[in-house]
C-alpha cells in the first residue's frame, strides 16, 4: 500500500512539473499567435490531450484507491507513456 502511494506521490510531482512545462509552452504559442505554424498547433493539442489523459487516470487511480492499482495499472502507465514520451520528444 505504501508503495503504491509513493508511486502516485512521485506521479503527482513529476505530473506538475510537465503542467508548469505545458502552460508555459501554451503561453508562448498563444504569444507567437499567427506566426505558430499548424504543425506547432497541431502538437501543442496533442500534448494537452496526453496532459489531460494522464491527469484524468492518475485521479481515477487516486480515488480508486490503492486496492484497485493491479486493475488500473496499464491504463495509468500507458497514458503516463505518452506524455513522458511527448515531452523527451519536445526536447529533442
Amino acid at each position: 500500500m505504501e508503495d503504491t502511494q509513493g508511486h502516485v506521490g512521485k506521479m503527482e510531482t513529476q505530473l506538475k512539473q510537465w503542467g508548469a512545462k505545458l502552460d508555459q509552452i501554451v503561453a508562448e504559442a498563444e504569444k507567437a499567435g499567427t506566426k505558430v505554424n499548424v504543425g506547432r498547433r497541431k502538437y501543442v493539442d496533442d500534448l494537452k490531450a496526453k496532459y489531460q489523459a494522464a491527469q484524468s487516470k492518475l485521479n481515477e487511480l487516486k480515488a480508486a484507491g490503492s486496492g484497485k492499482w493491479e486493475i488500473l495499472k496499464t491504463g495509468v502507465e500507458s497514458a503516463w507513456n505518452e506524455l513522458e514520451a511527448a515531452f523527451k520528444k519536445l526536447k529533442n
